[in-house]
């Protein structure tokens, strides 16, 4: 191939419109940031379940999870 086609194919495409690949890169990003998100999500709510006994032994309060439990899932 041409050293110069290279450049044309890796760039943006005509219109300022994305190429497929960073369409696929965008949308796998928001895929992985939503995943993240549920996990954070998950995670706040186990904290929340555990019992005092668990909290202590942690070294957290319960104050300290209703705080951490009341943040938005994107925090």
């Amino acid at each position: 191939m041409s050293r110069y086609k290279l450049p044309a194919l890796s760039g943006p495409s005509l219109f300022g419109r994305p190429s497929s690949r960073a369409a696929v890169g965008l949308s796998r990003r928001i895929v992985t940031y939503l995943f993240d998100c549920l996990d954070v999500y998950r995670q706040r709510r186990a904290l929340e379940a555990l019992d005092d006994r668990l909290l202590k032994d942690i070294g957290l309060t319960r104050c300290d999870v209703e705080a951490e439990v009341s943040r938005p899932f994107w925090r």
